[in-house]
């Protein structure tokens, strides 16, 4: 994100054509805002169209105006949005949905700068600097002959990519602090969250990117207005269906009694029972039953990694486990959440694993797991 500021700054200073791409709710409209602003047609105006909101019939007229009784119900003339954008920038929103037929004439705006309103005989010079975006792969759009591809072109001059949440999960914390302020009601603090919270926030996936971490945060913070969240508080119908799972493992944690470790050696035992502060390696489970070893979980530390990388709450059971077993489970348990993070990409799925990408391809055999 530090880099996409830095370019942003610099592609602001130039006059050239930008296409936004990236998920739906990575805030593209932001980043075209942002150009916008540190611009030199600051003090022009920002205007937007969404192209695939507005219906098929009313898109010309929308984005290049029209003249008093052009069509039927044209009653008086009307400014379309690049005329409102004059000495500004507009903003093509989801670009990717517009007709074949209106990029023919999108493609001649940008040739020519140039509008014709409808029913015009005249054309109209703008200025304005265009500014697109779209969550489509519009090189794919082009191959199967869904957009223009000397539109595409004409459009890709400066491309910008807007990540997904799930790719920088490091920032989760932050953006859950800023949206807590944002929308935190007159008078009342802002909701905070429990540590194991914000670990199972961080590990979920973001489907729905920074917007649907918004939408989450306001929603918490109409139910549980300046407390402090828990996972384990909030009703199951409140939750995304990913965090449905995060929520089990924290209940069973609040239920369970904690491991009792002694820090004892065994020459300490033997001693007289002195501890060695200094010799974790020797640590033992406290003995207690028959068998020597009492059941139980881990420390609500350990039980948080273990939620945070989405392995299973492990509750040692006195006949004890298959050590082998439980770590293949978790290794598979972590290659499915990075490659689910990467979206299938193997070599993306190796840089977040920190592995070789042979090395990732032969543990996706091993568990006869498939990318995408």
């Amino acid at each position: 994100m530090g880099a996409l500021r830095r370019l942003i700054a610099t592609v602001a200073r130039s006059q050239a054509t930008v296409l936004i791409t990236g998920e739906s709710g990575t805030g593209k409209e932001l980043i075209a805002r942002a150009l916008h602003e540190a611009s030199n047609r600051r003090l022009g105006r920002f205007v937007t169209i969404n192209c695939g909101a507005i219906p098929r019939e009313l898109i010309e007229s929308e984005l290049f105006g029209h003249r008093k009784g052009a069509f039927t119900g044209a009653v008086v003339d009307r400014v379309g949005r690049f005329e409102q954008a004059h000495g500004g920038t507009i903003f093509l929103d989801e670009i990717g949905d517009l007709a074949l037929d209106m990029q023919v004439k999108l493609l001649r705006v940008l040739q020519e700068r140039v509008v014709d309103p409808v029913g015009s005989m005249q054309s109209t010079p703008i200025d304005v600097r265009v500014v697109a975006a779209t969550h489509r792969d519009l090189e794919a759009e082009v191959l199967a002959g869904r957009f223009r591809e000397d539109l595409y072109y004409r459009l890709n001059v400066m491309p910008l990519a807007s990540p997904a949440l799930r790719d920088r999960s490091e920032d989760v914390p932050e953006l859950l602090s800023h949206h807590a302020s944002r929308l935190a009601p007159d008078g009342c603090a802002p909701i905070t969250f429990d540590q194991g919270t914000l670990d199972a926030l961080q590990a979920y996936v973001w489907p729905g990117n920074v917007r649907e971490l918004s939408n989450l945060v306001d929603r918490f913070t109409t139910l549980f207005s300046g407390r402090c969240v828990s996972l384990r508080d909030i009703p199951l119908p409140m939750l995304p269906r990913g965090l449905h799972a995060a929520q089990e493992c924290l209940a069973l944690q609040a239920h369970s009694t904690p491991v009792v470790y002694n820090l004892m050696s065994p020459a300490a035992a033997q001693a007289g029972g002195k501890v060695l502060p200094h010799d974790p390696a020797d640590r033992m489970v406290d003995s207690g039953d028959a068998a020597g070893l009492n059941s139980g979980v881990a420390t609500d530390v350990e039980q948080s990694i273990l939620m945070a990388q989405g392995g299973p709450t492990v509750v040692l059971p006195p006949q004890g486990l298959s050590l082998k077993d439980h770590l293949a489970e978790t290794e598979r348990s972590l290659l499915e959440q990075a490659l689910a993070r990467s979206g299938g990409n193997v070599s993306q799925t190796a840089r977040l694993l920190q592995i070789q990408r042979t090395t990732l391809i032969e543990k996706l055999n091993k568990y006869a797991m498939r990318a995408a």
